[in-house]
Order: C-alpha cells, then structure tokens, then sequence
C-alpha cells in the first residue's frame, strides 16, 4: 500500500496547468469530449485566462493566452490519464493542440481519480526530485511513480524524450505545470531547493487568495507550489 501523504499536503489531488491560443476548440474538447464540468474563468493579467474545470476535487487549468504562444514540445509532461466512470477499457484521445489524453476505467492501472506522466531520464531522477526533494510517497501501482493524495506523478522513463523538454519558459502551449496545494509554501519551497530542485519562481503573494511559488524538477517541469486561503485559511509564510 502507498504510504500515506505528507503532513504538509493541503489538499488530497494534483492540479495540472495547459496553455492554449485555441480556446473555444480546446473548450469544446475538454467540456464535451472528456466530460470536465467547467467552474469559473480567472483573470491572471498579461493577456491571460484560466478556464477552471472540476475533476474530482482537481482543477484543470485551461490557460488562454491572447498572444501567440511557443509551440508544444515533444518532452516534459506527455499525457493525462483519467479515470472515468462507464468505461470498459482505455481510450486514447488528443486534443486540438495535440496534447494525449487516455480515459480509463476508475483503478485501471491503479489510476482511481486522475494521473499526469511527465518525461525523465531514470527511476533515480525522478524519484530525486518527487520523492527525497519534495516528499511525495512512492507508490506501489508503478515502478517510477508518486502519490499526490488520489492523484498520481508518473515517471516515463525516456532519456530522449527528457532531454526535449523546453523549461526556460512556462508559457507553451501543451501541459506545462502542476500545482500542489501545501500548508506553508515558504517551507516547502526551502525544502526543494534545499534539496537539489530548482526554483522557477520565488514565492509571492496574489492579493487575498493565494500564496505561491514555482519548482522544477531534474528536467526544468514546472510545479506550482499553493497555500490557498480558501483551503489553508492563512497567507502568512
């Protein structure tokens, strides 16, 4: 059984983060072919959008950016999969911007809410980053895999896939973040870089909602680090 989660998880399901300039076919795709219930749209400033949809608890996080954006790369986060009721068997699918999505039936795999597979070089570099750095329990469904509460962190292992993945900017179109809704993201976030991650972004504090910071792992993926009032009741670092 996968050990329970950290002390310091805030909330029991991972995010995922895509950018996209196609917004009503991405929409039409994400509302009506996979079945996420849409939630609200966030202004971000900059010419950007969040089209919030609900699965399980977790947020996809449908970025429009109105300026053009740099294509998608073959590397970092590859595919979410995603469990669904009223399935028999995997169904692979790709969205207008060419990102993978596989629906399967709930515990297909061990996959009982949702999981994103993410590029990397070996078990051990993954495992660096996921599990000693930032803390998050191996599972025991797959050889190179995390749990984030429900939700899981799969490592492919693909040295040449890994070495395509383009970190010096968040902003691409195709999977691009996660984010992990913690307790104190000042501590975690000292955490990581204490042990070998990188910092994308150093923590800040959006008005009354939010407390965040960025992390990239061995590859440069980016992962949102989020002390959510709404969940956490407090931005104090």
């Amino acid at each position: 059984m996968t050990a329970s989660p950290p002390a310091w998880l805030a909330k029991d399901c991972l995010d995922v983060g895509v950018f996209t300039n196609r917004l009503d076919e991405m929409l039409a795709f994400w509302q009506q072919d996979i079945g996420l219930p849409f939630d609200h749209m966030l202004p971000l400033g900059g010419g950007l959008r969040q089209h919030r949809h609900d699965h399980q608890g977790s947020v996809f996080k449908l970025n429009h950016a109105r300026d053009p954006l740099p294509a998608r790369t073959g590397g970092g986060y590859l595919r979410l999969i995603i469990a669904r009721d009223g399935l028999t068997a995997p169904t692979e699918l790709t969205d207008p911007d060419g990102n993978r999505v596989q629906l399967v039936p709930p515990g297909h795999d061990g996959i009982t809410q949702w999981a994103i597979e993410v590029a990397t070089p070996s078990r051990a570099a993954f495992l660096a980053f996921y599990h000693d750095a930032l803390g998050l329990p191996v599972s025991d469904t797959h050889a190179c895999a995390v749990a984030c509460g429900r939700s899981l962190i799969l490592g492919h292992i693909d040295p040449a896939l890994a070495a395509r993945t383009d970190s010096a900017d968040m902003r691409r179109i195709g999977y691009r973040y996660t984010t992990v809704q913690v307790d104190k993201v000042d501590r975690i976030h000292a955490q990581v870089l204490a042990a070998g991650g990188t910092e994308g972004q150093p923590p800040a504090t959006l008005g009354k909602t939010a407390r965040i910071s960025f992390v990239r792992d061995g590859c440069g993926n980016w992962m949102e680090l989020s002390q959510r009032a709404s969940i956490t009741g407090s931005l104090e670092p």
